[in-house]
């Protein structure tokens, strides 16, 4: 678990980048376009780098606190794999079906359309997202037999995916981007549901997209 110093930056740098976040909300819901959104751009990735970088920062520490905790047995990993491997998949799959695919079909991210420039730095978040949650399933399942051997094959697909979070915000992504995001959560998906783990979408709270 995170040391309390961590949680506290973590959490400080969630709501500096929520309220940025709400800060575009209102600059694409006012009716002055893109042109009024690009300066709420802005800002949303000076806070989004400020978040990158005390995350970094807090990711260490929590390196360094699990090294130095005493590691759990074979046995308790194993009985553990399956429950942690559905959570981390399910945020994964939520954020990305939510924030990703439903947008994307909504035409959100076409030039013009109402709300893009929010849209993208939510769906940049929630790219990132899904992306760590993937890998950390991904590891889960490696403390199953079972899983391991479903979940396995997958591991390029994920680390495919690297990157296209920072392209969603920017407005690079295409559509064969948002396919890629697609399929692999649908890979992992089947996969868990071949090896006796049904993952269910839970969309992540802003506190967990952000944080």
């Amino acid at each position: 678990m995170p040391t309390t110093p961590v949680r506290f930056r973590r959490t400080l740098t969630a709501v500096l980048l929520s309220c940025a976040l709400l800060g575009g909300a209102t600059a694409c819901g006012s009716g002055g376009g893109d042109k009024t959104a690009v300066g709420q751009a802005d800002e949303v990735s000076v806070a989004m780098a400020a978040f990158a970088e005390a995350d970094a920062a807090a990711s260490a520490e929590d390196a360094e606190a699990a090294a130095a905790a005493p590691s759990a047995s074979p046995a308790e990993k194993q009985k553990f794999a399956k429950a942690r491997f559905v959570a981390n998949a399910g945020l994964a799959t939520g954020a990305t079906y939510q924030w990703i695919i439903k947008p994307h079909r909504a035409g959100k991210f076409k030039k013009g359309a109402k709300g893009r420039t929010f849209a993208m730095v939510k769906a940049g978040l929630a790219g990132a997202f899904a992306y760590n949650r993937l890998k950390a399933a991904h590891e889960n399942a490696k403390d199953d037999p079972l899983l391991s051997k479903a979940v396995g094959p997958l591991a390029a697909s994920i680390e495919s995916l690297k990157g296209l979070g920072s392209k969603l915000r920017k407005g690079q992504a295409g559509d064969a981007d948002i396919g890629a995001f697609e399929n692999v959560v649908n890979g992992v998906k089947e996969a868990g549901e071949s090896a006796g783990a049904t993952v269910t979408d839970k969309v992540p709270s802003a506190g967990q997209l952000t944080g």
